[in-house]
């Protein structure tokens, strides 16, 4: 299928990590612009929290009650809304693809008083892996990348941060080639994106 006769739904795309995505699914002509067809979807679903960035103030790190369901209304339920409005489009033909994008604050906790933000990010990791197990043949290629390291633009990068441009490039690459499925792509440091994703059977 040619690109022009695909079509490409970023949810969250504005950010940092969505906006590297979003121009690198552009460059490689799968969100062709002024053109829309139904004939196949591709969904990147991201809900990876932009902490380097300052989204969230210092005086904000502490685990109440009120900051915990901010946190799990912004990274899981939008998830999971996402999810049940997009996934029936996509989850019976095996030329399209779901993809999430998930951080790795769920693992651990990130400083003192961000307990909030663990607990929020381990339950889309959560939920992440129960759509995996409970839709184990599906034929959609349904993939998660994880990315446990700091996102910036090119004018912004400290050593250790992946450029969101390799990042869309790496995902977007994952996105075009479609023959993987229900994996775990892990991205710890900028080295990942060419092992992990672009040399992993993609």
């Amino acid at each position: 299928m040619s690109n022009s006769d695909r079509v490409v739904l970023a949810l969250g795309g504005a950010g940092t990590v969505g906006s590297g995505i979003v121009k690198a699914l552009l460059d490689k002509g799968k969100l062709p612009r002024g053109h829309l067809t139904t004939s196949c979807l591709n969904v990147v679903a991201e809900s990876f929290p932009l902490l380097q960035e300052g989204h969230f103030l210092s005086d904000y790190f502490t685990f109440h009650l009120l900051s915990t369901l901010q946190v799990i209304e912004t990274l899981l339920f939008s998830t999971f809304v996402s999810w049940k409005a997009f996934f029936p489009l996509v989850r019976d033909d095996s030329d399209c693809t779901y993809t999430f994008i998930t951080g790795g604050a769920g693992d651990k906790l990130l400083m003192p008083g961000t307990g909030f933000l663990t607990v929020g990010s381990a339950s889309t990791l959560a939920f992440c892996q129960v759509l995996r197990e409970e839709y184990p043949q599906v034929p959609c290629k349904l993939n998660q990348v994880k990315i446990d390291a700091g996102v910036a633009t090119p004018e912004r990068m400290t050593p250790g941060y992946l450029n969101h441009l390799d990042l869309g490039e790496a995902v977007a690459t994952l996105v075009e080639r479609r023959n993987t499925s229900h994996t775990v792509f892990t991205v710890n440091c900028p080295a990942d994106l060419k092992t992990v994703l672009l040399e992993r059977n993609l």
